[in-house]
This record gives C-alpha cells, sequence and structure tokens, in this order.
C-alpha cells in the first residue's frame, strides 16, 4: 500500500484539499496530521483512497465525496458527510448538526453525540450515531436508514417521506408524519450486520428493543 503523509500545520483549505487531490490520485492511503479543525476537508474527493485525519475537523468534512473512505480520529463540525453518494466516513468522536445531511449513499459513522436534524433530507445510504442525537433528527428524510443508538429530542422524523430511523434509546417526541412501530426479525437481522460490521457491541436483547420510526401513511 502506498502511503503519503500530509502536514496541514501550514496549509490553508485550498491548498490542503488541491494536495488531497492530487495525491489521492497516486496513492492508496492519505494521513493527514495536524487538521486544526479546518472546514471542507475532503470536499469533493472521487478517487477511492483511504484518509486518515489525526484531529479534528471543521464544517462539511467529507461533502460531496463520491468513493473514499475517511476515518477521523477525532471529532467533527457541522454537516459531516453532507451530500455524500458513496465512500465511508467514520468520526471516532462527536459531530455537530447535520451529520448526514441530504447522503445519496454511503456510510457516515459517528461514535459518540451529534447534534440536532442528523440525517436530514437523506436520500440514502446509512447513517449510525453510537451516542444521542438533537433536534429534528431525520428531518424530511426521503429514503436510506439512520440508526442511533442513544437518546433522542424532540420530532424525531419531523416530515419523513421514506427511509427508516431506529433508535435504541429513549424518544423525546415524534415530528409531524411519523409513526412508531416495532421492529420485524428482518429489521433485527440488518441492524446487527452493520453494527457488527463497525465493531459496535450490542445483545440480542438490545436489538429487539430498537424502536422504528417511519412515516405514517
Amino acid at each position: 500500500m502506498k502511503e503519503y503523509v500530509i502536514n496541514a500545520e501550514n496549509m490553508d483549505e485550498k491548498e490542503l484539499n488541491r494536495t488531497i487531490k492530487e495525491q489521492a490520485t497516486t496513492h492508496d492511503k492519505l494521513i493527514i496530521n495536524n487538521p486544526e479543525s479546518r472546514h471542507n476537508i475532503c470536499a469533493g474527493l472521487i478517487e477511492d483512497v483511504d484518509i486518515e485525519i489525526n484531529g479534528s475537523a471543521g464544517y462539511f468534512v467529507g461533502t460531496m465525496v463520491n468513493g473514499p473512505k475517511i476515518h477521523i480520529n477525532g471529532n467533527a463540525g457541522w454537516f459531516a458527510g453532507d451530500n455524500m453518494t458513496e465512500g465511508e466516513l467514520i468520526i471516532e468522536g462527536t459531530a455537530g448538526d447535520g451529520a448526514g445531511q441530504g447522503i445519496y449513499g454511503g456510510t457516515v459513522i459517528v461514535k459518540g453525540s451529534t447534534g440536532s436534524r442528523t440525517g436530514e433530507i437523506m436520500k440514502g445510504g446509512t447513517v449510525i450515531i453510537g451516542g444521542n442525537s438533537g433536534y429534528m433528527t431525520g428531518l424530511l428524510m426521503m429514503g436510506g436508514r439512520l440508526i442511533i443508538l442513544g437518546d433522542v429530542t424532540d420530532d424525531v422524523g419531523e416530515s419523513i417521506m421514506r427511509g427508516s430511523i431506529y433508535v435504541l434509546g429513549d424518544v423525546k417526541s415524534l415530528g409531524k408524519n411519523a409513526i412508531m412501530d416495532k421492529t420485524t426479525q428482518e429489521d433485527q437481522k440488518e441492524l446487527k450486520e452493520i453494527l457488527t460490521q463497525y465493531d459496535f457491541d450490542l445483545s440480542d436483547e438490545d436489538y429487539k428493543n430498537f424502536k422504528k420510526i417511519v412515516n405514517i401513511q
């Protein structure tokens, strides 16, 4: 595997992203040190490359990517993985509002908690939150799968059209057009497959206790 290390300490956002795109064409893995919460890291990247970010990222990390696997050893700001079409974004810490906003495909994983509007207007793909999620989680959701292992606050699934929201913890309130149901055995099987893949260790009883939120129809 060909690796390339980028020290972002003295780079602005444009220089960092230009370097990422240039090196992604000839390397299998890029390691980014000293990201210092810069915004838009990896924006628009379309190479099938592994990216390891050692530190926290700012707003719109992994926005509009198609293909890369991005692993952040830190936190992320608002709109992590925004409008991803294909790829993977794993955040070991927490993320701000709008994680997984508008994704068409791929997978966004936040091991910690997120802010409000997680998975809003997502059309496909999977978003997994290991902690809690805030206000209007799944707002205007059009498709895909949103999985919350912790609690969610008010108006979950506000104006949801399609897709499914799974919550293991407490749901404070549902939004308009949303209804809560029990998971099926097939739902539980699919949840176990995806969560085990990303090293979430749940019991069989946990999978039975997931609540499923969908359009009221």
